[in-house]
């Protein structure tokens, strides 16, 4: 796989900043949103991975859409790159969906 499409997802996820919702009558006080880690498939992925770079801006709402945050979309494209055949997936499906 080409660790340059790797890397651009996870700059894209990264670069865009974690909103926070508050709470109550302090803003001073933030409670982050809970966020369910889903078992997404390499192809899953890789859509997602696509969808962040065509629109940025709404990467963490597409993240919190597919159950996911910064933190674990980063591990879950980890996991993959340390499988081969994984990786070719998610590769085929990043690029389908470009």
């Amino acid at each position: 796989m080409k660790p340059t499409l790797i890397a651009m997802t996870l700059v894209l996820v990264f670069g865009c900043k974690q909103q926070q919702v508050y709470t109550g009558s302090n803003p001073a006080t933030p409670q982050k949103t809970a966020v369910v880690q889903t078992d997404m498939t390499p192809e899953q992925l890789g859509e997602l991975g696509a969808q962040i770079k065509k629109e940025p801006s709404r990467a963490h709402e597409l993240l919190s859409a597919h159950g996911l945050d910064d933190q674990s979309f980063e591990k879950a494209i980890r996991k993959i790159t340390q499988d081969p055949v994984a990786s070719k997936r998610y590769t085929a499906a990043y690029k389908n969906a470009s």
